[in-house]
């Protein structure tokens, strides 16, 4: 079947595709800024907003230099190693999976508040199911959900910050300054930007994703995805910690139950029952919203592998809409065994989560410098200056740093133990793949060095033990015929066959002067010889009368044992005594 032209997207859905999971941030990140920055969240948000604007012009040089699916791969790839790419790849495959399976059962979490009977691991399983089908669909078709919960979710932003500021025009903002002169946990304002900072950079989870599926966009809609996407964390997210520091104490917002709801008990506050449930149902969509991001992201990357053969080839198939389903089908099962594996404490996957997205966000700085050094005459749209880029690299290990640094709750493994437990394995995999053909060479040459003495071994074994058979096969067995029927000469030949280990008999016809061959003797012969190939029958007739002096003469001159030559049973009248005979067998 012959595979459909698809539309490209416009800026509008691309921005909803990536921009839902980016935005999605909102909903933790300015809780976990304020648990570790107090009434400094703020301060490190717009530290984060800035450090995106640096990473704007980064990735639009490298991807406008490299308009290609697979974002940090993709650069690495074209400038350094496939090693080097893969290593990249592998960390951001191990963020769509976390940030897949993280977003799949907090959007049921947040569901479970309107539906508090809904079992949590079956329905995020579903969740997951839901759009790996929308995926296998086609972006087309992924795009117009992801339009109508990007929609949804600014709206409801917008309706929640109009009903705070409303209510903060009547009630003061108090509380605000009251928070600011609050003491700062650990008495250092230095470490609580520092870790603010750290866990603030997790709000623009989902920048990277533009770049894994630009090829599916109009030409000139990924840079504006970019600005897009840094207009909406640049505002939202900072402008939801000053509020949130307006309406609650700090002690409040850091306390467990903020964390995990904060705009919920934002609206709550303010708006009431039906704005709380306004923002919950927008939680669930838009948190639904980055695992399609993910889905997506995940395709163009993984397709990508595909074509460089660093995955198997299995995977390039596609569906009649474009769509590489097997792909999407394998991601689905691996977050489903991730959620399985951790029973749904996904806060198992928060190292992994962190350390993989940060990490790419790094290694995406890094092929900026290669893209500059070593692809310098390659066209590109903009460029990022070399004071931005090394700013913004340094900024994201300063956070790579924090977020290894941050002591777990709930006596969980560090950030670091966790990422290694799933980025082992994985990179494991990814090196046999860029490796396989030396494997294999070395497993043929294992292979080689264990069984060629074997079959050396067997090979001399066969020849010796083929040449003792044709050794003893090659003995000569005669027959004394008297001009016997072919009855007769039938019998002895099934005797030779039972009874003895040869390839030639000679059936001996001895004449005296005068007696002539018996007339059918020699076709029947013949005619026996055909009927035994696998024994070589020879006629031979010689003068002289059968006597013993005839059969040791006989024996002498064709190195025949006496033993080895047959007769059939004499009559009374034989002339001689079987033992004058010199040990000739009777066999008829």
């Amino acid at each position: 079947m012959e595979t459909k032209i698809h539309k490209k997207l416009n800026e509008l859905a691309a921005t909803a595709i990536c921009g839902n999971d980016i935005s999605s941030s909102v909903l933790y990140v300015s809780a976990l800024a304020i648990a570790f920055a107090g009434q400094y969240a703020w301060i490190t948000l717009l530290i984060v907003s800035f450090v995106l604007f640096l990473f704007r012009k980064i990735y639009g040089e490298v991807v406008g230099a490299l308009p290609l699916n697979g974002g940090a791969y993709n650069a690495l790839l074209n400038t350094t190693s496939k090693g080097m790419a893969s290593f990249a790849a592998t960390l951001t495959l191990l963020s769509y999976m976390a940030t897949a399976v993280i977003s799949a059962n907090e959007a049921i979490h947040y569901l479970h508040h309107l539906i508090p009977s809904m079992p949590i691991i079956i329905t995020t399983i579903a969740l997951l199911g839901v759009f790996a089908a929308l995926t296998i669909g086609g972006i087309t078709e992924s795009a117009r959900v992801a339009i109508g919960i990007f929609l949804f979710h600014l709206s409801s932003l917008i309706i929640l910050a109009s009903f705070i500021i409303y209510f903060l025009m009547h009630n003061g903002i108090d509380l605000f300054f009251q928070n600011w002169h609050y003491p700062i946990k650990g008495g250092s304002i230095t470490n609580a930007i520092f870790f603010g900072f750290a866990a603030s950079m997790l709000g623009v989870s989902g920048f990277e994703s533009s770049a894994n599926f630009v090829e599916e966009q109009k030409k000139g809609v990924f840079p504006k995805t970019l600005k897009n996407m840094w207009t909406i964390v640049s505002v939202i997210n900072p402008l939801m910690a000053v509020l949130a520091l307006s309406l609650f104490a700090i002690p409040v917002l850091q306390s467990d139950e903020f964390q995990n709801t904060l705009l919920i008990e934002m609206a709550n506050h303010v708006g009431g029952h039906w704005m709380a449930v306004l923002i919950a149902i927008d939680a669930f969509l838009v948190l639904s919203g980055a695992v399609l991001t993910s889905f997506v992201g995940v395709s163009g990357l993984l397709e990508r592998m595909t074509l460089d053969r660093i995955m198997p080839q299995f995977f390039l198939k596609k569906n009649s809409r474009g769509s590489s389903y097997r792909i999407i089908i394998m991601f689905f099962l691996l977050s489903v065994s991730v959620l399985l594996i951790t029973n749904g404490n996904v806060k198992l996957l928060a190292g992994v989560y962190t350390i993989s997205f940060l990490s790419v966000m790094a290694l995406f700085g890094i092929g900026n410098i290669f893209l500059k050094v070593k692809r310098s005459k390659l066209p590109r749209p903009e460029k990022a200056s070399w004071v931005a880029v090394f700013i913004a690299i340094t900024a994201v290990l300063i956070a790579l740093i924090g977020n290894i640094l941050m002591t777990p709750k709930d006596g969980l493994p560090s950030n670091l133990t966790i990422f290694l437990d799933y980025f082992i394995p994985s990179i494991i995999f990814i090196i046999i793949m860029l490796n396989r053909t030396a494997l294999l060479k070395f497993l043929l040459n294992v292979i080689h060095s264990v069984f060629d003495p074997i079959r050396s071994f067997v090979l001399k074994t066969d020849k010796k033990i083929s040449f003792i058979i044709n050794k003893i096969n090659e003995q000569e067995f005669v027959f004394f015929t008297k001009g016997d029927n072919i009855a007769t000469l039938n019998k002895v030949m099934l005797y030779i066959i039972k009874n003895e280990h040869t390839k030639r008999i000679k059936i001996v016809l001895a004449l005296e002067k005068g007696q002539k061959v018996p007339e059918n003797l020699p076709q029947e012969i013949s005619f026996l010889d055909k009927e035994y190939p696998e024994i070589d029958i020879e006629f031979t007739v010689v003068d002289g009368k059968f006597s013993p002096e005839l059969i040791r003469e006989l024996s002498k001159k064709w190195g025949i044992p006496i033993n080895f030559m047959f007769i059939g049973s004499p009559s009374d009248k034989f002339p001689y005594k079987i033992e004058e005979l010199g040990g000739v067998r009777l066999i008829i």
